[in-house]
This record gives C-alpha cells, sequence and structure tokens, in this order.
C-alpha cells in the first residue's frame, strides 16, 4: 500500500504538514527501503518546501518515478473535463464579467498580456483582515466595502474587475500613485534596453478591460502612449491601443494634440499602404472619443462647464472637418459618406445644449463637406444629411441675438458661419422642394457653390433632351426627377393609382413619366388620378418616412414657411411653394 499511501500524500501535503519528524521518519524509511521510488517522490514534495534541512543524494539524486494512477481511463477522463473547463474560462475572462470575484485566472490560466500582470493577492493579512480574495458577491462587496484591505500588487487593477469597482467606489491617492509608479518602471525599462518595447503594447492590451469597466483613462497612464509611438508600427495592437485612447480625457488641445493625436496620426497612416484606408480608421477613432467626450459634458453640471477645456472640442471638430472633406476625395464612397455622418451627428447634438453652446465656440461643416454629400447617390446620406442640418439649425437658433435662452454675442467668426449655414438650407430646399435649384436669385442662397460658367452649361446640356422637356436643370435634383428620387417617386404615384383603382375609381389612363406639375394636370385631364403638384410632394415626404428616409421631410418642415403651419395650407401658397 506505500505506493499508493505515499502518492495521496504527496497530493494533500502543504507548508505546514512539513514537520521535521516527519522528515526523519521518511529519510529513515527511505534508507531502509534501498530509496524506493514513492518514498523518493514524496521526500521531492518535502524539499520543496524546505530544501535547506533535506539535502545529499537520497532526495536529490537520480530520477523519482512519478507517482501512476490506479485507475488511468479515469484520470484521462476527468483530465478532458478540467481542460474543457478551462478552455471555457479562459474564453469568458474575455467577455463581459460579473466582476464580484476576483479574477484568478488572470497569469494562470490566460496567456498574452494579461499573464505578465500580477495577481490580485493580499500579504500579511490577520484573521481580523477582510480581503478582496475572500469577495465571491455583490452583497459581500458592498457590506465589507469600507474594510476591505487593499491587495499587496495595485497594477491588477488595470485587469481585475472587483478590484477596479473597489477603486472607483473608493478612491485611493496613494494607491493611484503605486500604480503610476510601476507603469513607471515599465517604460524605464524599455528606456534602459532591460524590456522590449513589445511590453508597452501588452500593457496597452490590458487596459482595454480597465477602460471598458472605468469608461476614463487616468492622466497617469498618458507617458505610456509618448513613449509607445516612439516604436510603434502602426499596425500591432492597433485597435487595443483606438480603443483605449478612445477614453482620453478632455485636456488641453496645446498638449494633447501634439504629444498623442499627432504622433498616433502619423503611425496609422505611414503604416497602410492605402491612405485612405488610414483616414477611415482615424476618423471612426476620433468620432468615437468626440461621443465620450460628449457624454462627459452632457453630464457635467452647468456651472462646472466654464471650467472644462472646452476649446479642445472645437479644436477637435475644426480638425475631423478638415479630415473629412481630405476623405472626400480620396474614398468617395457611399460608405465613407456615412462614416462622415456618424460624426456630423454627433457634433450636431453638441449644439443641441444651449448651456453649451453659452461656452463652446461655434463650428459647422464647410460648405464643401456639405455639397459633396448632398449630391451622394445615396438616398439614405442624403436623409441623414437633412437631418443633420435640421439639428444643427434647431441648435444655431437657441444662441440666435434676440432670444430668451442667448446670453452671449456672436463673435464675427461665428456670425459668417451662420450665414454660410444659411446658405447649405436655401439651397437644398431649392434643389429639393422648390425646384430652383443652383438659383442665386434668393436671400442666402449661394447656387451651391457653382461657378456660373458651371451652371450654364449643365443648363444647356439639360436643354437638349427632347424626351421631358418638363426637366429643367432647376427640376432635375427635385422630389420626381432627382436621381435618389426617381425610383421611389415611380412607386409612390403607382401606389396613389392602385388606391384609386382599389376605391373603385377607372383610371383611363396612368402617369408613365417623371411627375411635374404640367403632367399631374395632363394625366388629370386624360381621366387619370386627381392628385396636386402640392399634395404630391407632401405624399413623397409622407412615402419617404415610411421608407426610413425621415430626414429629407423633417427639414423641409422646419424650414419651409408653408410648411411649418400644416402640410396643406392654401391654394394661394400652394402655387407660390
Amino acid at each position: 500500500m506505500r505506493p499508493q499511501l505515499c502518492h495521496i500524500l504527496a497530493l494533500i501535503t502543504r507548508r505546514k504538514h512539513v514537520r521535521p519528524y516527519r522528515i526523519q521518519a521518511v529519510l529513515e524509511l527511505s534508507r531502509q527501503t534501498g530509496s524506493e521510488p514513492a518514498l523518493t517522490g514524496l521526500l521531492r514534495v518535502f524539499k520543496n518546501y524546505y530544501p535547506e534541512i533535506i539535502v545529499g543524494s537520497t532526495a536529490g539524486g537520480g530520477r523519482a518515478a512519478a507517482f501512476k494512477h490506479p485507475n488511468t481511463s479515469w484520470r484521462e477522463r476527468l483530465d478532458e473535463i478540467q481542460d474543457e473547463h478551462r478552455s471555457k474560462s479562459r474564453s469568458e475572462a474575455t467577455k463581459p464579467r460579473d466582476g464580484f470575484r476576483v479574477n484568478h485566472l488572470l497569469s494562470k490560466q490566460t496567456k498574452g498580456p494579461h499573464s505578465k500582470l500580477p495577481t490580485v493577492h493580499t500579504l500579511h493579512a490577520q484573521e481580523s483582515s477582510i480581503t478582496l480574495e475572500e469577495i465571491d458577491n455583490a452583497d459581500s462587496f458592498v457590506r465589507n466595502l469600507d474594510k476591505i484591505e487593499l491587495p499587496s500588487q495595485l497594477v491588477a487593477v488595470l485587469a481585475d474587475p472587483l478590484l477596479q469597482k473597489l477603486m472607483i467606489l473608493r478612491p485611493d491617492n496613494e494607491a493611484s500613485i503605486r500604480v503610476r509608479n510601476w507603469l513607471n518602471a515599465c517604460i524605464t525599462d524599455v528606456k534602459v534596453g532591460d524590456a522590449d518595447a513589445s511590453v508597452l503594447l501588452d500593457v496597452v492590451e490590458v487596459l482595454q478591460d480597465y477602460v471598458a469597466a472605468t469608461k476614463s483613462l487616468p492622466p497617469t497612464i498618458l507617458p505610456i502612449f509618448r513613449e509607445l509611438f516612439a516604436v510603434w508600427n502602426g499596425i500591432n495592437s492597433q485597435e487595443a491601443v483606438l480603443t483605449v485612447l478612445a477614453h482620453l480625457p478632455i485636456t488641453d488641445s496645446e498638449g494633447l494634440y501634439p504629444t498623442i493625436l499627432l504622433p498616433l496620426e502619423n503611425a496609422i497612416l505611414s503604416s497602410t499602404p492605402v491612405t485612405a484606408t488610414a483616414q477611415v480608421t482615424l476618423l471612426r477613432f476620433y468620432t468615437t472619443l468626440l461621443a465620450n467626450w460628449s457624454t462627459i459634458l452632457l453630464s457635467t453640471p452647468s456651472q462646472s462647464l466654464p471650467t472644462l477645456p472646452l476649446g479642445s472640442i472645437t479644436h477637435l471638430t475644426t480638425h475631423i472637418h478638415t479630415l473629412t472633406e481630405t476623405l472626400t476625395q480620396t474614398r468617395a464612397s457611399v460608405e465613407t459618406h456615412l462614416y462622415i455622418l456618424d460624426f456630423l451627428a454627433l457634433a450636431a447634438a453638441l449644439t443641441t445644449t444651449p448651456s453649451l453652446l453659452q461656452h463652446m465656440e461655434l463650428t459647422i461643416p464647410s460648405a464643401n463637406l456639405i455639397y459633396t454629400l448632398h449630391f451622394s447617390p445615396s438616398l439614405a446620406v442624403l436623409s441623414r444629411l437633412c437631418d443633420i442640418i435640421t439639428t444643427y439649425k434647431h441648435g444655431l437658433e437657441s444662441i440666435m441675438p434676440g432670444r430668451v435662452s442667448s446670453q452671449r454675442q456672436l463673435s464675427p467668426a461665428e456670425a459668417a458661419h451662420v450665414k454660410i449655414f444659411n446658405g447649405f438650407l436655401m439651397d437644398i430646399c431649392n434643389c429639393v422642394w422648390r425646384m430652383k435649384a443652383f438659383s442665386t436669385s434668393d436671400t442666402n442662397a449661394q447656387g451651391c457653390c457653382l461657378h456660373p460658367d458651371v451652371t450654364e452649361a449643365l443648363a444647356a446640356y439639360m436643354a437638349g433632351f427632347d424626351n421631358h422637356p418638363d426637366i429643367t436643370l432647376a427640376s432635375a435634383l427635385g422630389l420626381s426627377a432627382g436621381p435618389v428620387f426617381a425610383r421611389w417617386a415611380r412607386e409612390y404615384i403607382q401606389e396613389v393609382e392602385d388606391g384609386e383603382t382599389a376605391e373603385g375609381r377607372e383610371l383611363r389612363e396612368r402617369h408613365r413619366g417623371p411627375v411635374t406639375q404640367r403632367s399631374l394636370g395632363v394625366v388629370r385631364a386624360r381621366g387619370g388620378v386627381d392628385l396636386s403638384w402640392q399634395d404630391y410632394r407632401l405624399g413623397m415626404l409622407e412615402h419617404l418616412d415610411g421608407k426610413g428616409f425621415g430626414g429629407v421631410g423633417r427639414l423641409m418642415y422646419n424650414t419651409m414657411k408653408i410648411l411649418m403651419s400644416g402640410k396643406g395650407g392654401n391654394s394661394q401658397s400652394q402655387s407660390q411653394g
């Protein structure tokens, strides 16, 4: 029975079990039996705990035979079950966690950058101590929140969900200093050559868990990126770097852009052969950064807004406007336009908070960007653009002079922005609703910034089409003949005619071509559908809204005076519209 007994003892032995009399007894028995393999294996366990006591060839020489399990098939099956459990635990370690127990898998069963961080372990704990390792549910955590001792290695906060919660709910300045010192030590090791630069990327990989839990990036961590960008190729762990930096704090742009954002741009742009692809990556990063900053701004009390460096918001939006203009030239596609609109929607949303605009300089997109998006071949792009411009309009109205909510005067630059913005409104409404595309005769109309010679050449080109003499340059972008509207206009007029037929009215003629004010009158006179030009346009707005393109109608109803009072209006107003 001795081999089996020694095997069991080897499995259950801990430091407290190794006593001098037991060591002496096993050594004596080993000499009597001629160094039996089972006893030698047990002595090796003893020696792991007290190598200074057990010396000599009895426990150190030769190779101790491995203990054999009495039921190998049972052992193999158990190994499979345990491996499956460990694999599941590793996969769950990368997913959102409940977070009310210490992540013991951090360095024991996980691989990669996480394995280089210490786990939560509280040394010198006493019987009266309450450690994080003892917490296993939310109730226990809340009851003992003020009594929990901080672990010995606080840098584990970068990846352990329970320690993150403790540091958030019970901030400690000394603990923050200890984390910062650990990070500074990593930077120093890289500088002096004691560690490879990949260590910094490993830290960034781990920081993803931290920023996901805290939704913030402490300024003490920023020095890591300043050192990282000096050696980073812009490719390795790019997603991790961008994810972490998207939680940058709102700081002065003079310190943030040259030291963090500019090196980041240079690294990514130089690493990607296709410049436009790198520019899209930067645009999506900046959009996420602006979204996080917006959350901070909207959750800040109005009286505290002046203490924030709001100039950084203006600097960031202006910088992204330049990037988006470049993208419309380097990668002119619907996908790119939609990414640009994601950013513009966030920038427009900031203008809907009057208390924020009282302290932040007004910025709007450039004319080139707006008109490029307006002439996109996608109705989804045009609809979203109209919706965003409507949001801008509501926000700008709140700070215009004479408004009760306005408490400041517009600067000359801001007044110029408002004038340009009014040009957007008039030009888009002229193209879509008023059938006066590229007109400059109305107040604020800019003719989409086209040179008169270009407009004349386009008008002459349109006049050369004899099939549809009613379709001129002025109406070529409207709700009937516009390239993005034509398919939906055809579908809408067919639905109207089918509705008339379903009600029992016999139509002697159906509308066959692009809808115009004259064509509707001709069809009506020949026994077709009875639909006025104004009703057609209003119906088209409702039809587009039902198809998910409600932005067009929202802009028209918030801009055109004849639509603000209702969908109909009298007949005189309809003819003027």
